[in-house]
């Protein structure tokens, strides 16, 4: 038998729901992805009549020095990286750029985990220079994160995050019941969060958690304020009331806080500690 009107219409609104929150989802991550401090910087630089295209990374897992790669055709394109600790006062150190075919190639020296170091690339041709960027990248190094942990620790993170924009659609129609999709979003992100978070952090760091009250990691800290939220929004849904206010408002938080630039104020090596 073919499904009545109002039963389709319900079908048909909760598909447009989880695509709204899909969208949301995925937009977000890629907002926090984008601004992130560890994104590539990236942009073009003139050098004698030529544009030549750079891209250099900001972050740099597991063992090994960090590359660095430019594609310059031209073999009278020459240069050097120059790098220092970050953020010191320490002097400007070089690594000549080595010509391997059309690509000038360098390496920024490993340094432990949550080192960074602060870099630019000077490219030479004729007599002229062109610099990239103006104002030096900041790259910071990590220990390698096994998948094992990382993997799931995303995956739990993302869905998380789905699952309480769909909680907050819910509990914005009345005749909605946001209590499943509440209580789902707030164990993904206290599994992805709160428990494999800080073994990612401590594979990649060397410290389990850096936020309140032990320091300002924005990541840590945005995760703790939306697990704190969403307790507070379940604590209201006690006695199977619906609490839809809260879970709004948990929902906002959330969206609010996860669009916060993943790894700002993130794990930071004090260099005097080391020296």
């Amino acid at each position: 038998m073919a499904a009545s009107k109002p039963h389709r219409r319900r079908r048909g609104r909760i598909a447009l729901l989880w695509i709204l929150a899909l969208a949301i989802t995925v937009g977000s991550a890629a907002w926090q992805r984008l601004t992130g401090p560890t994104y590539p910087v990236g942009g073009t630089v003139r050098l004698a009549g030529e544009e030549i295209e750079i891209e250099l990374l900001r972050t740099h897992g597991g063992d090994g020095d960090q590359p660095i790669r430019i594609h310059a055709a031209n073999p009278a394109i020459a240069g050097e990286a120059a790098w220092r600790r970050y953020p010191t006062g320490d002097p400007w150190r070089t690594e000549p750029l080595v010509r391997e075919g059309e690509w000038l190639r360098a390496a920024l020296p490993h340094q432990p985990p949550a080192g960074k170091l602060e870099y630019q690339v000077r490219l030479r041709r004729d007599g002229e220079v062109a610099v990239f960027p103006e104002r030096p990248a900041v790259t910071r190094f990590k220990g390698a994160v096994p998948k094992g942990f990382l993997l799931p620790h995303i995956f739990a993170m993302f869905f998380g995050m789905l699952l309480a924009t769909r909680a907050g659609f819910e509990a914005l129609d009345r005749a909605g019941d946001p209590r499943r999709h509440a209580w789902t979003a707030f164990l993904l992100i206290a599994a992805g969060g709160l428990i494999l978070g800080p073994i990612v952090q401590k594979h990649a760091f060397d410290a389990y958690w850096t936020g309140f009250p032990l320091g300002y990691d924005l990541t840590d800290n945005k995760t703790l304020i939306a697990a704190i939220t969403w307790t507070w929004a379940l604590w209201r849904m006690r006695r199977g009331r619906s609490a839809r206010v809260s879970v709004v408002a948990a929902s906002l938080v959330t969206l609010v806080i996860f669009m916060i630039p993943h790894s700002t104020w993130g794990s930071q090596i004090d260099w005097e500690s080391v020296e």
